[in-house]
């Protein structure tokens, strides 16, 4: 095998232009880790916070930007059980999935679904990791239950939709465009609102609130998600596209016994996200094998066009996920 791969890295913070492609030595699995050979990278959020600067990769992590891929196992660590070499995965990565080649903790592979290519595969683990502990294990959404995610139309927006849809919750999404909206109520959504012209906390206290708000852009939103509450209503928070700073009325979350909580994945355990994974194989993967959910892809860039993707990203005009070709 080679010594040295392609990669793309962050030159210096800033736009998708400081997205250069590179030479480095291909990374050696450690201790119940596998080398998987990169098929595809998924693009998400996080990886141009990282870009600009303001998302620092945790202690021992690749600098490299990337953190879900596909592709084929080519070696394994010591401590490696139930996986090897040959094996077609799709992982959840601290780092460097743009690159032909990375590693990654064993326990945060997960196979192909059946039916699936590996472009496809490429789209689950940052999304549906992320949805699964913040929708079902923090926000403990339960069938027949009222659910409003923000950014419907982005890759976890997509994928919230769906899983809730089919864990039996009523859906509700915001989304700025007609085709957006549209894209959500196919996805399962019962009701899709155009941020743009109409306002989500009236729309939600006309059906008796929400029970749980899945949120990414705060700001301003934080006060208007707290009025779009049920009573006893939960709020997870898990970005903040408009900013993390607001003046908030805590007296409603008191006397209307609110939930506000929230949560990063890449900074979790290893073990934490071991547990994810354990959970997605046993109740999601199966939904995903027999095609009743699958992910939303909405474009395809050779790696050399990292930064290209950045922006298709960053013009919020994409629906579902946006990968880079590798292998």
């Amino acid at each position: 095998m080679t010594k040295t791969m392609r990669a793309v890295e962050i030159t210096r913070p800033g736009g998708p232009e400081v997205l250069q492609v590179t030479e480095r030595d291909v990374p050696q699995p450690g201790h119940g880790q596998v080398l998987l050979r990169v098929a595809y990278a998924g693009v998400n959020r996080p990886d141009a916070l990282q870009r600009a600067g303001s998302y620092a990769p945790p202690p021992g992590a690749s600098d490299l930007p990337g953190l879900e891929a596909s592709g084929e196992v080519v070696a394994t660590g010591e401590g490696v059980d139930g996986i090897a070499p040959g094996d077609s995965v799709c992982a959840l990565l601290p780092g460097g999935g743009y690159a032909e080649y990375v590693v990654t903790p064993a326990a945060h592979c997960l196979p192909v679904p059946d039916g699936m290519d590996l472009k496809q595969a490429a789209c689950l683990p940052e999304t549906f990791f992320t949805v699964w502990t913040n929708v079902f294990l923090r926000g403990n959404l339960q069938a027949g239950e009222r659910f409003l995610v923000h950014g419907g139309s982005s890759g976890i927006g997509t994928t919230a939709i769906q899983l809730a849809q089919r864990f039996g919750a009523r859906v509700f999404a915001t989304a700025g465009s007609a085709d957006k909206c549209r894209v959500c109520v196919e996805l399962g959504a019962e009701q899709a609102i155009n941020y743009r012209e109409n306002d989500f906390v009236e729309v939600l206290r006309a059906e008796g609130g929400a029970n749980l708000i899945l949120d990414m852009v705060g700001g301003d939103y934080l006060p208007r998600n707290v009025r779009a509450l049920s009573d006893d209503g939960r709020l997870v928070q898990i970005a903040f596209l408009n900013g993390p700073k607001v003046e908030l009325n805590f007296a409603q979350v008191m006397m209307r016994r609110l939930t506000i909580t929230g949560s990063t994945l890449r900074p979790q355990s290893d073990l934490a996200k071991a547990l994810i994974a354990d959970d997605l194989r046993a109740r999601v993967w199966p939904l995903l094998s027999s095609g009743r959910i699958a992910p939303v892809l909405d474009s395809e860039y050779p790696l050399a066009e990292a930064s290209a993707a950045h922006a298709r990203m960053e013009s919020s005009e994409h629906i579902g996920k946006i990968v880079l070709r590798v292998g």
